[in-house]
């Protein structure tokens, strides 16, 4: 017999596996349709293999519930939900890669986008209406009157042009420390990667795949960007599967 902790799992993964749904329908809209569907919280929008992969893992963990209920086991969803309330409460990291709840009756009516400016070329006559363009005027060059003849102006007139001065020269910049800043790019890189590799050696060791584990890592806090997180793995492959005990 199911017990409420029970039910309030199961209740809960298949609002899970609702929004999930929606999210794989999701995935086809355009950027601008997508963040108009829904009132989302701040987010970034997830890609169509990471929803199919919540969807895959949440109906692996319905599908043990339901077997641990049958079985007459009381305590498993209660472990369920404490870990999840620690997880929330302790543990967990404030990221922005998660995929938010998507509810039905919160959709919206995609609005075409309006373009801020319409050309010319774009406005339609009525029907039966012909309009002719006016050309542009152009105005005569004309000359101003040549000054008059007086002694002033000729002397002007035969004095030599002033050389143009030369710009002054911009101060020479101090050349850049370059010899203090490579060991401080070296030690952020050393620390990074060993960061990475104490992470992957963890989630392997929880029984993570190996592909799942870039996109795992990067979603952590004060982590490398996704390209940097998997060069890492792929050079430390070895060092991690023996740290981890999968030689």
């Amino acid at each position: 017999m199911a017990t409420p902790a029970d039910q309030r799992l199961l209740e809960l993964l298949g609002r899970w596996l609702e929004s999930l749904e929606l999210h794989t329908k999701y995935s086809s809209l355009d950027d601008d349709s997508y963040w108009q569907i829904q009132p989302w919280s701040e987010h970034q929008r997830p890609t169509r293999w990471i929803v199919d992969l919540a969807k895959q893992k949440t109906m692996a963990l319905r599908a043990q519930v339901e077997q641990r209920a049958k079985a007459g086991d009381t305590q498993f969803s209660d472990s369920l939900e404490l870990m999840a309330f620690l997880a929330n409460l302790v543990g967990a990291e404030h990221i922005e890669r998660f995929i938010p709840v998507a509810e039905a009756r919160n959709e919206r009516a995609i609005t075409p986008r309006v373009p801020d400016r319409v050309s010319d070329s774009t406005i339609q006559q009525p029907a039966g209406i012909t309009a002719t363009r006016e050309m542009p005027k152009f105005a005569g060059s004309k000359r101003a009157p040549p000054p008059a003849s007086t002694s002033q102006v000729a002397r002007n007139e035969r004095k030599p042009a002033a050389a143009a001065k030369p710009a002054p020269k911009a101060p020479a910049k101090p050349p850049a420390k370059k010899a203090a800043a490579q060991p401080e790019r070296a030690a952020a890189s050393d620390t990074a990667r060993d960061q990475v590799v104490a992470d992957a050696t963890r989630l392997v060791q929880w029984g993570r795949k190996w592909f799942e584990l870039p996109e795992l890592i990067a979603r952590m806090a004060d982590r490398p960007p996704l390209p940097e997180v998997r060069r890492i793995l792929k050079e430390n492959k070895v060092a991690i599967e023996k740290k981890a005990g999968n030689p």
